[in-house]
């Protein structure tokens, strides 16, 4: 996979940090309807990829520290997984407001790359059994393809069964 630089405007912090990683990544932008039920889900049917391979970031609190969930957008979020994956006991989705101000993107947009203060971050298994995944790159309609593992290292994430 070919390493793409930011073009018209599509630059994010999530961008700027894949690139000073120097680590090979896809960006692929589409025009986001507002009017779509799923951001994760218009981005697998519009970009053509299974949903198994686009991966959301949802923000919970887990006994009262901010945490990052990436699930494939084709499940939902195991919140007592989670908490269990970062040796918490109770986990609930956190406030979006508190969301968007600690990551600085806006819901839809949310990237679990380039985040504006770095959080606890878990990875469902399920993303090391495919070659590339893809996860917002930090705005609606701006997907960022990248290998599992580049993923993990660049997010310092652990890898649990937290999708369902």
């Amino acid at each position: 996979m070919a390493k793409k630089t930011k073009k018209g405007g599509q630059g994010t912090p999530a961008t700027v940090a894949l690139e000073a990683a120097g680590v090979a990544f896809t960006v692929h932008a589409y025009d986001h309807d507002p009017a779509a039920g799923s951001y994760g889900g218009e981005a697998a049917a519009v970009l053509g990829i299974p949903a198994e391979r686009v991966f959301k970031t949802l923000v919970a609190d887990v006994d009262g520290a901010l945490t990052v969930g990436v699930v494939p957008v084709s499940g939902q979020l195991d919140l007592k997984a989670l908490a269990a994956a970062v040796g918490g006991k109770r986990a609930a989705m956190a406030d979006p407001a508190a969301a968007e101000r600690s990551s600085g993107y806006v819901l839809g947009g949310i990237s679990p790359l380039g985040q504006r203060r770095a959080l606890p971050t878990v990875l469902d298994e399920s993303a090391l059994g495919h070659p590339t995944v893809f996860v917002s790159a930090g705005r609606r309609g701006l997907e960022v393809e990248l290998a599992p593992g580049d993923l993990v290292a660049l997010t310092g994430a652990r890898t649990a069964a937290i999708g369902r």
